[in-house]
Formats: structure tokens, C-alpha cells, sequence
């Protein structure tokens, strides 16, 4: 995945800082350009060089989280909906048409298949 979001990051934020703004469903193209100080359109061009939208780069950061926490059998109490909620997917229809576009399983096919 591409990781040209992550140079834009101050000195010493660090991946914490990164990982706590991704489950946030307000975090949006404009909210990373005012946070680094850079147009939107200097953030577009950016993300087009390495070959993708920075939606669908905060999309794809998210839903590999999802699937992470749906394999981990620590999460296993959570309810999927729970896991789609907690990494910016509040709605769970959505999370689950997101992930199975992306996986070719639905959430809870993931969570049975351990992978």
C-alpha cells in the first residue's frame, strides 16, 4: 500500500498518531491537507503519483485494519458491525459492501476463514 499520507507527517508523530486518526469518519482529503499545511490539490497530485485517491487510500488503510481485528481471535466477543464501527465504518452495510469489493468474502466469512 502506499505510504506517501505517512510522509506528510510531522517529525516525531510517529505511527500512533497516524493509527488514532484513522478510525475517525471525519478524516477526509481536506482534513490531511489543513493538517500539513498543503493544498488539497498538492495532496491530490501527491496520492496520483503514487497511484491512488486519498479516499480510497484512507479506505483501503482502514478496511486492512478491519481484517486484522477480524482474524484476531482476541476480537472474537466483538460484533462485526463493532469492528467496521471502530475503524470508520459506522454504517455496517457499508463496511460490509466495502470489504467484501475488496476481499471477496463478507467480515464474518473472514472471521471463520482465520485469513
Amino acid at each position: 500500500m502506499a505510504t506517501w499520507c505517512f510522509a506528510l507527517e510531522p517529525e516525531g508523530s510517529g505511527t500512533r498518531r497516524r493509527q488514532q486518526r484513522l478510525p475517525d469518519p471525519g478524516l477526509s482529503p481536506e482534513g490531511i491537507a489543513a493538517a500539513h499545511r498543503i493544498s488539497r490539490r498538492y495532496l491530490y497530485k501527491l496520492s496520483a503519483q503514487q497511484g491512488y485517491t486519498v479516499a480510497g487510500w484512507i479506505r483501503d488503510q482502514r478496511l486492512a485494519r478491519c481484517r486484522q481485528d477480524l482474524v484476531d481471535p482476541t476480537r472474537d466477543r466483538l460484533p462485526v458491525g463493532a469492528i467496521g464501527a471502530r475503524w470508520g465504518f459506522p454504517d455496517p452495510a457499508h463496511f460490509s459492501h466495502a470489504f467484501k469489493a475488496v476481499y471477496g468474502m463478507s467480515p464474518r466469512q473472514a472471521r471463520t476463514a482465520r485469513g
